[in-house]
């Protein structure tokens, strides 16, 4: 808040003793100087909530908020700076990235098109399959299984990507993850 802004609230008496040199000027000086840090924060409120912009520290809640809490290793739940800076294993800025699609990834949570799209924008690899007809020893198919095939690639990345599928497929769905050679 401005200096002009906050004479503008005090009652007339006390603005027609406002001076430059006096006590009530120089607490309306400090006024405006405690109301500084605040505004400055209120005008760039927005870059908080935008996954692209706001600080690294943040991004944390942010997916929190946006329901990816489930993606993050036990130890990274735990407030450690190690795990804020690098909450799952392909980094920071793939965890922006699903920040920013979580709403559309939500859409089509439970099919096959919603666990790759989530895949890939989680890894920041192509290359993922889903094989919804996996046939037993016998030849049959077994109901309510798939099969994720990963771009070798994604190795490292096995963890993050089984507690995907964990939480993207349906229910009553059993899953194996093969890396491709």
């Amino acid at each position: 808040m401005r200096r002009t802004e906050i004479e503008r609230l005090l009652p007339e008496v006390f603005r027609t003793t406002i001076a430059d040199r006096s006590p009530l000027g120089a607490l309306v000086d400090v006024m405006e100087d405690l109301h500084a840090p605040t505004e400055n924060i209120l005008g760039r409120l927005d870059g908080f909530f935008s996954p692209n912009r706001t600080e690294d520290r943040f991004v944390a809640l942010l997916s929190r908020w946006a329901g990816l809490e489930h993606l993050f290793a036990h130890s990274a739940l735990r407030s450690s700076a190690a795990a804020e800076r690098e909450p799952i294993s392909t980094g920071l800025g793939r965890l922006r990235e699903l920040i920013a699609r979580a709403a559309y990834l939500s859409q089509w949570r439970g099919t096959a098109r919603g666990l790759i799209a989530f895949l890939e924008t989680a890894t920041g690899a192509s290359g993922f399959r889903v094989d919804e007809l996996v046939k037993d020893q016998s030849g049959a198919v077994r109901p309510f299984h798939v099969r994720v095939f990963a771009p070798s690639a994604m190795t490292a990345h096995r963890p993050l990507i089984e507690r995907i599928i964990e939480f993207e497929k349906p229910a009553y769905v059993t899953y194996e993850v093969q890396i491709e050679a």
